[in-house]
């Protein structure tokens, strides 16, 4: 039996961390942790090294991940590749899970 502190949390002893991120990540609405986890962990590879150097994730809303780029030109660049840059984190995703938009900001 689970037992709780009154407040919602478990008293049962020590957690693994990535479902700890991922319980937090879902409460402050960032996301769905397996997802976020994929994006954020997985990111370099996803768009290679090259795009990653001048464009990061920022966070996941919903089917939306936002992005951001360092410049004008990187933003344009990664809007062209939307659906190329989408149907690789579908990969790595799961399908289930498939973000639909890529929302590019650039970093001012």
């Amino acid at each position: 039996m689970t037992r709780s502190d009154g407040r919602g949390r478990s008293n049962a002893g020590p957690v693994r961390i990535g479902d700890a991120l991922g319980a937090v990540a879902s409460n402050l609405g960032a996301g769905r942790a397996d997802v976020v986890s994929a994006v954020f962990g997985r990111w370099d590879e996803v768009v290679g090294p090259a795009v990653s150097a001048h464009v990061r994730p920022v966070r996941v809303d919903g089917v939306t991940l936002v992005v951001s780029a360092d410049h004008p030109a990187w933003a344009t660049q990664i809007r062209h590749l939307a659906p190329d840059i989408l149907a690789r984190l579908s990969e790595v995703c799961g399908a289930q899970n498939a973000l639909e938009r890529l929302d590019v900001r650039v970093r001012r």
